[in-house]
């Protein structure tokens, strides 16, 4: 009989400040996560419906080692599937994305339809008694979708997706234009030698003192806010923008111009547990979609969309921002890789990594934070310890 794994032990420091760094490199705790985490009760982000617009459309991913296949029905219907035969589990489809009318097993040749079910076979009649092809679909992890994003998650007991970004709703539906209507203009990937935990700690503090674009264009930030939603931790940011005026570096300064209604609130960022983070930087709309792949490699897929209601100029206009400001090697956000590497490096060392900005009393977990403090990510962490269980020491 299978077994679960044993719990790591880790003693969590008594401050509500500081974080282990053996979080972060111990391959006990990564396998932990995968069975509480990533495989347990949390909903994860895998995709937009719209980068499947067209009946026969799919998408393969890889969700922390599970290979899912996304696909849009003849029927119209977006669904997620398992990418592995129910016959004998070889995976059914390999190539990132395409059309197809069928999904067709390469090993025995069983043929599903692009709603999951199984409409052909080979050898039928020599089957086992009572054998029926409505038994045997392609099985499917629980899916729901919000505005068009797409959730799955790999338990049961995972509570409605309603319930899982709670008050990060407003954020969320306004970053992807209101209505989640989207269009798919492209994908930027990456793979980053971190542990997807130091990925996904990214604070408001950082960005105006790491990203050098930020003083070279002469752009700056406004008045905002940060906040946190649900027992998760997930976060949110709002923030108004100051546009940059006589800045020397570009040559066309179109590049950085900002064509939304309104300045008063024009960069947006959700950051949800455990790893999907969403910005809306200027006119740029960018759901990035990670998946761990192990104790020191996560891989983000940069997806960048347009509203569907976008004429041709703003399209091409969200393009080019897309293509140069915030991907992995984008003028505003190119030094994350080289920080996302070097924590993990630094986190190899003895200690904890300890939080500061807008630490207001080190003992407790704050509700309430700013723009660039970098106690939003400190509710997460408390989340993260205690599903997996680690104590906390004495004072």
């Amino acid at each position: 009989m299978a077994t679960s794994p044993q719990s790591p032990q880790l003693l969590w420091p008594h401050a509500g400040n500081q974080v282990p760094k053996e979080a972060f490199t111990r391959e006990d705790i990564w396998q932990a996560e995968l069975e509480r985490i990533f495989h347990g009760p949390e909903w994860h982000a895998i995709a937009h419906e719209s980068e499947v617009p067209n009946p026969g459309d799919y998408k393969t991913i890889n969700h922390a080692g599970v290979p899912l296949l996304l696909a849009r029905g003849q029927d119209g219907v977006v669904r997620v599937f398992y990418n592995s035969c129910s016959h004998r589990g070889n995976q059914v489809e390999t190539a990132p994305m395409g059309n197809k009318k069928e999904f067709e097993c390469p090993y025995h040749r069983w043929l599903f339809s692009t709603e999951g079910k199984l409409i052909g076979c080979s050898n039928e009649r020599e089957f086992s008694p009572g054998f029926d092809r409505k038994d045997y679909p392609l099985a499917q992890p629980r899916m729901e979708m919000y505005l068009g994003l797409i959730f799955i998650t790999m338990s049961p007991d995972t509570e409605s997706l309603d319930e899982f970004i709670g008050d990060l709703k407003p954020t969320l539906a306004t970053l992807m234009g209101g209505d989640g209507r989207l269009k798919l203009l492209g994908y930027q990937k990456v793979r980053y030698d971190t542990n997807w935990k130091a990925y996904t700690d990214n604070d408001g503090y950082h960005a105006p003192l790491l990203h050098q674009a930020f003083s070279l264009l002469n752009w700056q930030g406004a008045s905002g806010r940060q906040y946190t939603a649900t027992k998760r931790g997930h976060i949110g940011f709002e923030a108004g923008l100051s546009v940059a005026s006589q800045q020397t570096v570009l040559k066309d300064p179109s590049l950085i111009e900002y064509r939304g209604s309104s300045h008063a609130i024009g960069s947006r960022l959700v950051n949800m547990f455990p790893t999907f983070v969403a910005t809306k930087h200027l006119d740029v709309i960018n759901l990035r979609f990670a998946t761990a792949l192990g104790l020191e490699k996560v891989e983000v897929h940069y997806a960048y969309f347009a509203h569907a209601d976008d004429d041709e100029e703003m399209v091409n206009h969200r393009l080019r921002q897309s293509s140069n400001l915030l991907g992995p090697c984008g003028l505003i956000s190119m030094e994350d890789a080289s920080i996302f590497h070097r924590m993990h490096i630094g986190n190899k060392t003895p200690g904890v990594a300890t939080f500061q900005k807008g630490v207001k009393d080190a003992n407790e977990i704050p509700t309430e934070m700013t723009q660039n403090d970098e106690t939003g990510q400190l509710p997460r962490w408390e989340y993260y310890r205690e599903i997996m269980g680690f104590e906390r020491g004495n004072a």
